[in-house]
C-alpha cells in the first residue's frame, strides 16, 4: 500500500521497489516460486530496460556482466548511496546481488558452485565500495564481514572436500578463504597423495596473500626511538629545510631579498634499538582457527624485523614450542592439531622461562580463555608475568563467523589488571605490537 499523497511517478517507483522486495524475500525464504510476484517482477525489470536474466538466481553476476557489459559499472558502488541513481533500478540490481548471495540452496556443494558464490560475493563487496574479498577477509571487523564469512563457511562445510581435492581440475577452482583453510586444517590428517598436495597448495596461497597484507601494515613502522645522543649524519637526505630556514631568518637581507644561511640543521635518524623479545602464545583449540592462522603469520612477519626475537607456543591440553618454524607460518599450521580443550597453565610453564628481560618483553596471549578448572592458576601466572614488567597483551578469539568470544570472568580480571582484552581483529593487534616496538 502506498501513500495517496505521493506524486504518480513516486508511487510507481515505490510499487516497483515493493514488488522486487517481496519477490526477493519469497525466493530467499520460500521453497516455491510465487507466479504473481515472478510475472510482476519480470514486468518491472523490462520496464526499467534491464535483462530478464537479472531475476534468475542460476545466472551469476559474472555471466550477467559478460552478456551485458554496461551493467558492470552500475554494480560498482551500487549500495554506497553516493549518487542519484534511479531507486527502482538500484533495487532491481541490488536484489540480484542479494538473491545470489543468500539463495545458497541445500545439499552438497561443488567446487564450481563455491567459486561462483565467491565471485558473486566479490560483486556485493564492490557494491559496498570495498575490494573483492575485503569484507570476508576481516570477519571480526563488521557484521557484514561476519555474515559473509558465515555463508561461505556453510558452503565449504557442504562440499565433499576430499573428493574435490583429489581432482586437480576441481581443486584449481577453489579460492582460498578462512572458511576453507579451517576445513583443510581440521581434515589434513585424513588427506594423502594428490589431495594432500592440493590442500597444502591452497593453504600456502592463503598464507602468502594474508602475509602480504599484514607485512605492509607492520613494515610501516621503524623499530626503536630516535637516539639524539648520536650526531646526525650531515648528508643532503637528512637536511631539515624547515628548521634551517627558521633558524637563519635573522640573516634575511631585505635589499637583495635573499636569505643567507650560515648554519645547516640536520634530522636525527639514528635509532636506539634494543633486542625486543615477543612471546606469542596461541590457543589451538577448535574455536581458535582464525586467530591461529592470522597470529602465526603475524609472528613470522615480526620475526623478520631487525632486533625482534619472536617465540611461538601453541597449546590445547598440551603445549608445543613452534619457535624453530616461526619464520614459516605454513609449516607452523601443518604442525598444529586443532581441537581439544584448554590448559593455559601448561603453556605458561613453557613460556615463562623464555622471559629474560621483562621490561623488554611482550607476551601476546590469544585465546577465548575458557579453561577446564584452572582459570585461577592461569590468571595467577599471567598476573605474576605482568607485575614483573612484561607487557601482557590478551587477544580474544574470533571464529570464521566473525563473533568474538571471551570468558567473561577473564575479561573482567584483565580489565582490573589494566590489560583489557584486545579485539580479535588482527589490525588492532598489529597496532599494539607496533606501539611496543617503537
Amino acid at each position: 500500500m502506498t501513500s495517496p499523497d505521493l506524486p504518480p511517478s513516486d508511487t510507481a517507483e515505490a510499487n516497483r521497489r515493493q514488488v522486487l522486495l517481496w519477490r526477493l524475500l519469497a525466493r530467499v525464504f520460500g521453497t516455491d516460486e510465487q507466479p504473481t510476484l515472478e510475472s510482476a517482477s519480470v514486468a518491472v525489470v523490462e520496464d526499467l530496460g534491464l535483462p530478464a536474466q537479472l531475476l534468475d538466481p542460476g545466472v551469476s553476476v559474472d555471466n550477467l556482466v559478460q552478456r551485458f557489459p554496461d551493467l558492470g559499472p552500475e554494480f560498482q558502488g551500487l549500495l554506497t548511496g553516493d549518487d542519484d541513481r534511479d531507486r527502482a533500478r538500484t533495487a532491481a540490481l541490488a536484489s540480484k546481488l542479494l538473491l545470489n548471495l543468500f539463495a545458497t540452496g541445500a545439499g552438497d556443494v561443488t567446487a564450481g558452485r563455491l567459486a561462483a558464490w565467491q565471485r558473486d560475493a566479490g560483486w556485493f563487496e564492490q557494491a559496498l565500495g570495498c575490494e573483492p574479498g575485503e569484507l570476508r577477509g576481516q570477519p571480526g571487523q563488521s557484521e557484514l564481514g561476519g555474515m559473509l564469512a558465515g555463508l561461505e563457511g556453510d558452503l565449504v562445510r557442504r562440499m565433499r572436500l576430499r573428493e574435490v581435492l583429489g581432482d586437480p581440475a576441481l581443486a584449481r577452482q577453489l579460492t582460498p578463504s578462512m572458511s576453507l583453510i579451517e576445513q583443510l586444517l581440521r581434515d589434513k590428517s585424513n588427506l594423502s597423495g594428490v589431495a594432500l598436495a592440493n590442500a597444502k597448495a591452497l593453504i600456502r596461497r592463503y598464507v602468502d596473500e594474508v602475509a602480504q597484507v599484514l607485512r605492509t601494515q607492520v613494515e610501516q613502522t621503524s623499530v626503536g626511538t630516535v637516539d639524539r645522543s648520536v650526531p646526525p649524519k650531515r648528508v643532503f637526505r637528512n637536511l631539515d629545510l624547515d628548521r634551517t630556514i627558521w633558524k637563519n631568518l635573522t640573516n634575511w637581507n631585505a635589499d637583495d631579498e635573499r636569505l643567507y644561511v650560515d648554519r645547516l640543521f640536520y634530522r636525527h635518524t639514528a635509532r636506539r634499538t634494543t633486542p625486543a623479545r615477543m612471546i606469542v602464545v596461541v590457543d589451538q583449540s577448535g574455536s581458535m582457527v582464525d586467530s591461529m592462522v592470522n597470529c602465526t603469520i603475524l609472528a613470522s612477519i615480526f620475526s623478520g624485523l631487525p632486533k625482534v626475537d619472536v617465540h611461538l607456543i601453541a597449546y590445547d591440553t598440551r603445549a608445543i614450542d613452534l619457535t624453530p618454524w616461526v619464520n614459516d607460518p605454513f609449516e607452523v599450521l601443518l604442525r598444529t592439531n586443532l581441537g581439544g580443550g584448554n590448559d593455559g597453565p601448561v603453556a605458561m610453564a613453557m613460556a615463562r622461562p623464555k622471559i629474560a628481560d621483562p621490561r623488554n618483553t611482550a607476551m601476546v596471549w590469544i585465546s577465548d580463555f575458557y579453561e577446564f578448572d584452572r582459570s585461577q592458576p592461569l590468571f595467577d601466572g599471567i598476573q605474576a608475568v605482568h607485575r614483573s614488567g612484561v607487557k601482557f597483551i590478551p587477544v580474544g578469539s574470533v571464529n570464521s563467523s566473525g563473533q568474538q568470544s571471551v570468558n567473561p570472568w577473564f575479561r573482567q580480571k584483565f580489565k582490573d589488571l589494566g590489560t583489557p582484552v584486545v579485539s580479535g581483529h588482527v589490525n588492532k593487534l598489529v597496532f599494539e605490537l607496533k606501539s611496543f616496538l617503537t
